[in-house]
């Protein structure tokens, strides 16, 4: 396990697990959010964030964690590992819905000036809240990264599928 992607819905940890493997691995973490959305949740143009994900995934080891499909056959393409945190829906919804609003009352800093908003949390709009976005958003990522685990092209990869917190526990007393 040296070049690793962690997938799975909003609020299921992934940015949490990737940055602790990265810690037990020396690796770099790169958390795809934070490259992603520029100042204002403007997004960075596509063909950007295509070559600078290509420029951090050259190294021997990393962990990327994010699920955007404009660089995920690239990231896969080099990785050897995926982990996929497909956690039961009532404890992801439970995990987003704190964190968020701890963010929120914390205005605590994201990536690049961003911070999450108060109106985002109460939207019903999946584009404005991420809430309602991961609430969506469940079942079809467990179909991804279902389909994605039994497809020949990614044969070269280990896929791990994490149920439970004590997965993560056991995962990271693996290494």
């Amino acid at each position: 396990m040296r070049r690793v992607s962690v997938v799975g819905n909003a609020g299921s940890g992934k940015t949490s697990l990737a940055s602790e493997l990265a810690t037990r691995l020396g690796a770099p973490h790169i958390e795809l959010d934070a490259i992603y959305h520029q100042r204002n949740w403007e997004p960075l143009p596509d063909g950007e964030f295509q070559a600078r994900v290509a420029n951090l995934i050259r190294g021997d080891t990393w962990v990327v964690d994010g699920n955007y499909s404009l660089v995920r056959e690239q990231v896969w393409r080099h990785a050897d590992t995926v982990i996929w945190l497909d956690l039961p829906r009532p404890i992801v919804m439970r995990q987003l819905v704190q964190r968020s609003i701890r963010r929120a009352t914390l205005r605590v800093e994201l990536w690049n000036g961003n911070r999450e908003r108060w109106r985002n949390l109460l939207a019903r709009d999946p584009e404005n809240s991420l809430i309602v976005w991961a609430w969506n958003k469940h079942s079809a990522y467990r179909h991804r990264y279902a389909a994605a685990a039994a497809d020949p092209r990614w044969a070269h990869l280990s896929f791990h599928r994490i149920t439970s917190r004590t997965d993560i526990t056991r995962l990271l007393q693996n290494l």
